[in-house]
């Protein structure tokens, strides 16, 4: 960059800074980071270019050993944390700051999803910077002569969870350069199996929970809120899932001669579906709202202060309808039951005509405070067994077939979780609230807790600590999809964003 184009940035950047409070370190931040954008997006290239599925440890720890790097030759003192040898590795960060009297433990996790999903433009570890979708058109950022804050960085875990990693590291960068001190201690636990539902997470909170210790706990995960305002929660969802299959002919046979006599796997794993949930999202399971937590007035009136997003959500989804409240955000205030996946017989050129030998189908249940996926586990067999289910873990045997007219092979998921929620008033809580502001410039949005899940309430309960959700990534970056990515200008934002967690955070 030109040092006359580095000059008018750092002056825009100071006067938008003027009203912002004299503690924010936004205009120091701002402009290191317009000087320094192509060094940001070359390391992140680099971070996400290492392949990381959540189920190849081998990939896991590699971005692992090559993260804690980063943050060594930053000066923070690393460790490779992990619940029992042969798990995955979380990554621990500490750096002391004389004079701090609060810690702040900063989460995200660096593990992915699979990349086996169809319809990928570009390489899942190879980065590419595009326009966004539909269009996805390429752009050559490196020979640009300005990087557009609408482009977006196309890779696995862009959005879901490296951004979040990016961002605290850049925002250090910026605030060491500009001879800024963080002024809280700093934790940072980068975990690698939140993609495998964390299901030994809680057991490495236990084990190094002195380590691990501190008095707020910052999650950097999932999208901001689909108006593109900052937005905070307070905490997340549980989450807990399992497999069904059911049972037809020992071999397939012939539509025809068999159709109107054999049972068919394939109609039967759907009336098992319909029968746990209605078209309109309602759980059908007797009980399953029982022990939900009632939403609080705090907790509606934050709700009620959301800005509308949903006709606009509606228009760029395509959706003529939706299921559930009318508002988004007050369907999380009920626990979910989502069909992943149907799967029976065969389709396109192996269709064939014929009765299948079995049907499956994949569940999750997103859960809220007050649940616990035993309970909702129980629930569930105990509604199948009514509706007449024979409950089984293993693929039955003939006798077995021939004693019970309806079979489904139930397979819990390894992961599960509680809910979390920690209250929105508390003084660490208004703190992040307020440090935001003044960042971003407008009073930050509130939101009770995610709709998403995570492990974050083993901590959170094993801490004693309040956790604070602050997403960075765009709400449309595809996580857990094809064409996952980031918009840069979020990019942009969260450095500043994190910038002022570390250096205007108080209370």
């Amino acid at each position: 960059m030109k040092a006359r184009d580095l000059m008018t940035a750092l002056a825009i950047a100071l006067g938008a800074a003027g009203a912002a409070d004299a503690a924010s370190p936004k205009a120091a931040v701002h402009a290191w980071r317009v000087a320094h954008e192509r060094e940001i997006l070359a390391d992140f290239s680099t971070l996400l270019s290492k392949p990381n599925v959540a189920t190849t440890l081998a990939d896991v720890d590699a971005n692992a050993v090559y993260i804690s790097g980063l943050l060594e030759k930053r000066g923070f003192a690393t460790q490779l944390l992990r619940a029992d040898p042969g798990t995955p590795a979380s990554v621990f960060a500490e750096l002391k700051v004389p004079g701090a009297t609060r810690t702040v433990v900063f989460y995200a996790h660096y593990d992915g999803q699979p990349i086996s999903q169809k319809g990928w433009i570009s390489t899942p570890f190879e980065p590419s910077m595009r326009t966004a979708l539909p269009e996805a058109k390429p752009v050559d950022w490196k020979a640009a002569a300005t990087l557009d804050p609408d482009w977006r960085l196309f890779a696995r875990s862009a959005g879901d969870d490296k951004g979040s990693i990016q961002a605290l590291i850049s925002a250090f960068d910026a605030l060491k350069a500009a001879g800024i001190a963080p002024s809280v201690n700093i934790k940072l636990l980068y975990e690698g199996e939140e993609e495998q539902g964390s299901p030994h997470f809680a057991k490495l909170v236990a084990k190094h929970l002195e380590t691990v210790r501190g008095d707020l706990l910052i999650m950097g995960d999932g999208p901001m809120h689909q108006s593109g305002k900052q937005e905070i929660n307070f905490g997340n969802r549980g989450i807990t899932g399992f497999k069904a299959t059911v049972y037809g002919p020992l071999k397939p046979l012939h539509d025809g001669h068999y159709g109107s006599w054999a049972p068919s796997p394939t109609v039967m794993i759907a009336g098992l579906v319909m029968s746990l949930r209605d078209d309109s999202g309602h759980i059908l399971i007797p009980g399953i709202y029982d022990e939900v937590t009632p939403v609080s007035a705090a907790d509606k009136a934050a709700l009620a202060a959301l800005p509308d997003v949903e006709t606009g959500l509606k228009q760029t989804l395509g959706l003529g309808r939706n299921i559930g409240p009318g508002r988004l955000a007050d369907g999380y205030m009920t626990p979910t039951l989502n069909v992943r996946a149907i799967h029976g017989g065969d389709d396109g050129p192996n269709a064939a005509n014929a009765i299948a030998t079995e049907a499956n189908a994949s569940f999750d249940f997103r859960l809220d405070p007050g649940e616990t996926p035993a309970k909702v586990r129980a629930l569930t067999e105990a509604y199948l067994t009514k509706q007449g289910w024979f409950i089984v873990r293993a693929t039955p045997d003939l006798a077995t077939r021939l004693a019970h007219p309806k079979i489904v092979k139930v397979e819990w998921d390894e992961g599960s979780s509680i809910a979390t929620e920690s209250p929105m008033d508390g003084p660490a809580a208004k703190a992040v609230a307020a440090s935001i502001s003044r960042t971003v410039g407008y009073p930050v949005l509130k939101l009770p807790f995610s709709g998403a899940s995570s492990g974050m309430a083993e901590i959170v309960n094993q801490l004693k600590a309040p956790m604070v959700g602050v997403s960075i990534a765009n709400y449309d970056d595809n996580q857990h999809a094809q064409n996952e990515n980031l918009r840069l200008g979020n990019l942009w934002d969260g450095i500043e964003v994190y910038a002022g967690l570390l250096a205007d955070l108080n209370w």
